[in-house]
């Protein structure tokens, strides 16, 4: 008997284990509100590593402090604010979530471009928080996913148009066909124990200036 009630007791705490705690840097404009929502940011077993007034400095403190998430909390989005998220998502993306006091259609839109990964109106709920956060985060990862993906299908894309403009100046200064030009990238590829388009960009940097001195 004693046997199952040790099993039980271990698969409840596996239940009901808590998910481990985020580093939160907050935006705030109002000192006093910033204070009850990293009290109740607290509360929730959450860690604020930096707050600030204003996003100004939003891509620096990030970069330094490397948060988990960004939480900014303001009656709405002004340009300042929308550029800083922008800068953020090109330089050091986070999650990032914007609980703002007034609801406009358009200022959410330009926050979800901007990078904000969830957009909550009516302000910061406590007990809200952490289902909030999950789905930022979520939402956050498959859009990092996908950019990377894209990145490398463009990649990809950029790579063979190297390859295919080499081969066209090979064919044309060698007097070869397209088989025997690319024969000409792979071997040089595996002399040199280079990748094919890094080949390819030397064979360009070569003749291209050969070509337009004709």
């Amino acid at each position: 008997m004693a046997k199952n009630t040790l099993h039980d007791t271990h698969r409840t705490s596996r239940v009901t284990a808590m998910p481990p705690p985020l580093n939160i840097l907050l935006v705030d404009d109002e000192v006093v509100r910033a204070a009850m929502v990293e009290e109740a940011l607290t509360a929730e077993g959450h860690r604020v590593i930096c707050r600030l007034q204003n996003p100004t400095s939003l891509n620096e403190m990030v970069a330094r402090h490397e948060p988990d998430v960004v939480i900014i909390d303001m009656e709405s989005p002004d340009r300042d604010t929308l550029d800083s998220m922008a800068l953020l998502n090109r330089e050091n993306p986070r999650p990032v979530v914007f609980f703002a006091d007034q609801h406009d259609s358009d200022t959410m839109q330009a926050a979800l471009k901007s990078g904000v990964s969830a957009y909550v109106v009516d302000g910061l709920v406590p007990g809200r928080v952490r289902a909030i956060i999950d789905v930022a985060i979520a939402r956050f990862d498959a859009f990092q996913s996908m950019r990377t993906e894209l990145d490398k299908a463009r990649n990809k894309l950029a790579e063979r148009k190297r390859i295919e403009r080499a081969k066209g100046l090979l064919m044309q200064h060698q007097n070869c066909g397209e088989e025997e030009a690319y024969r000409m990238l792979r071997k040089i590829a595996m002399d040199r124990s280079q990748r094919i388009f890094e080949v390819a960009k030397s064979v360009i940097d070569i003749l291209e200036p050969l070509e337009k001195g004709q």
